[in-house]
């Protein structure tokens, strides 16, 4: 009775129904959040090439894009801001009370007071060498100096109305800080979606193109994580927990399933996967090249994410849940 042919694993997967009941079910579109690239000024809608379907928007065009997103019961979404000049040594810009995504975050609780609103807090964007932080003498990032915009930053995004802040860039203590920070302003409710394990990884660049943030000498192994030190990698989530991060995240995604199965051991709190742009760049154009149907490859992956352990999908399909995902 231990095997063939009174075993037959084949009867569970003999029909359609039968493989929908005792396999995994697809994440529900409540827990998918959509990153978006926003500008300032009116009626902008430009073409990020490196990531097919996806734009840098301007607030009002931003909004018409939510709408049927929302329609959809997309959990919520995730801004990146994208500033028009103006950089400097210390990305000030970030923390501008008036900056693109602090003027959509008011604007998306106004129009959409049902999603969630997640802001990423960073500096790369907003400083003139590209890095997450500023720069001693030397050319270092200085960890200590930088906690401090990362905590005025996510101060301002959440007097703009964000419901969470997802610090990115990796510094050592910054969720102590902004925590510390926003619970001294009063703003006890405001969550933390800490990138706790997140990598230095290739899969940045159609990003990067997207942010226009890559740094203009050096690279960001000194402070990102390395792929090839599994224990440390999960030891930045360990230490954000301990700091009050109330989400963790890994990112990259499907390269670091792994990861996420084994943070998920580790913690119990929500564990967010950051399927990024480079992971939607590569099946994206295996479609296009007629190589794999996409609805099929981003069901699949999903799938992975999930039975790894996810729980919150940060993905660029998600506004596309009904099209690609929708059961």
């Amino acid at each position: 009775m231990n095997g063939f042919p009174a075993v037959r694993l084949r009867r569970l997967r003999a029909t359609e129904a039968l493989r929908r009941m005792t396999g995994l079910a697809l994440p529900g579109p409540e827990k998918f959040v959509w990153p978006v690239f926003v500008v300032s000024g009116r009626k902008r809608r430009e073409e990020i090439s490196a990531m097919p379907g996806q734009y840098r928007l301007s607030g009002d065009e931003l909004l018409r894009e939510l709408a049927p997103v929302v329609k959809q019961g997309i959990g919520g979404v995730l801004l990146f801001g994208v500033p028009d000049g103006g950089k400097d040594a210390r990305g000030s810009a970030a923390f501008h009370p008036k900056a693109a995504v602090q003027q959509a975050l008011r604007s998306i609780r106004r129009e959409f007071p049902e999603l969630v609103v997640i802001s990423d807090v960073c500096l790369c964007a907003y400083t003139n060498h590209g890095h997450c932080g500023v720069l001693t003498k030397a050319g270092e990032v200085d960890n200590d100096a930088t906690l401090k915009l990362l905590a005025k930053t996510a101060l301002s995004h959440a007097e703009a109305g964000a419901h969470i802040v997802a610090p990115s860039a990796m510094m050592d203590g910054q969720v102590a800080a902004i925590r510390g920070a926003l619970d001294g302003a009063g703003f006890t409710a405001t969550g933390l979606m800490s990138y706790s394990t997140k990598f230095a990884s290739a899969m940045y660049g159609p990003f990067r193109e997207a942010e226009q943030s890559a740094p203009k000498s050096g690279d960001r192994r000194g402070y990102q994580a390395s792929a090839a030190d599994l224990r440390t990698a999960l030891r930045e989530s360990a230490l954000d927990e301990a700091e009050g991060a109330d989400i963790l995240m890994v990112k990259p995604a499907l390269f670091y399933l792994d990861v996420i199965t084994r943070l998920r051991q580790q913690t119990k709190l929500p564990i967010a996967a950051y399927n990024v742009s480079g992971e939607y760049a590569m099946l994206h154009a295996t479609a296009a090249r007629g190589w794999g149907d996409l609805s099929a490859m981003v069901r699949e992956a999903t799938l992975a994410l999930a039975r790894a352990g996810t729980d919150i999908f940060i993905s660029y399909w998600a506004n596309r849940y009904e099209e690609l995902l929708k059961p």
